[in-house]
């Protein structure tokens, strides 16, 4: 009796010990899948912008659909917000940036504009709202906005 009750103790103590690495595993975890999902975001733009010319009418805009998958499961940790977010800046180069706060941690930006774009990114409609578990759809149109501009807004 008295051994499984050590061995009870013994294995709540590892188990306690173990806590604070397997949280900050999961945190990490879920910042590099979220820094893939930016990746993804960025390479969605750039093949948009490198093979389309711009228009000035959106119903005839070259566009794409792309999913933006939240992590999940035991291997990620919480995500208290997810947010696509215009920049402030203006003009070619200008962009969009994944947001993000894990577990009530800090904040973390992520730009998803690559750097050799000629075209600005606009963000339709303010902040995006993607939700924290799970897909979000997103619809790039490459249009002419008094120069090359990709507007990225929600779908569904």
């Amino acid at each position: 009796m008295i051994r499984v009750v050590l061995t009870v103790l013994v294995a709540v103590a590892l188990l306690g010990a173990a806590m604070p690495a397997l949280e900050d595993a999961r945190t990490a975890t879920t910042v590099d899948r979220l820094d893939a999902e930016s990746d993804r975001v960025e390479r969605a733009v750039g093949r948009l912008v490198a093979g389309s010319t711009s228009v000035g009418d959106p119903a005839l805009a070259a566009r794409t659909t792309v999913t933006v998958r939240a992590p999940t499961g035991l291997s990620a940790a919480p995500i208290d917000r997810l947010v696509l977010v215009g920049s402030t800046r203006s003009g070619v180069g200008s962009g969009a940036a994944l947001r993000y706060r894990i577990d009530g941690g800090r904040e973390r930006t992520v730009p998803v504009v690559p750097d050799a774009v000629t075209a600005a990114v606009a963000v339709v409609d303010g902040p995006i709202a993607l939700r924290t578990a799970g897909e979000s759809r997103l619809e790039f149109r490459f249009v002419d906005d008094g120069g090359p501009t990709v507007r990225i807004s929600r779908l569904g």
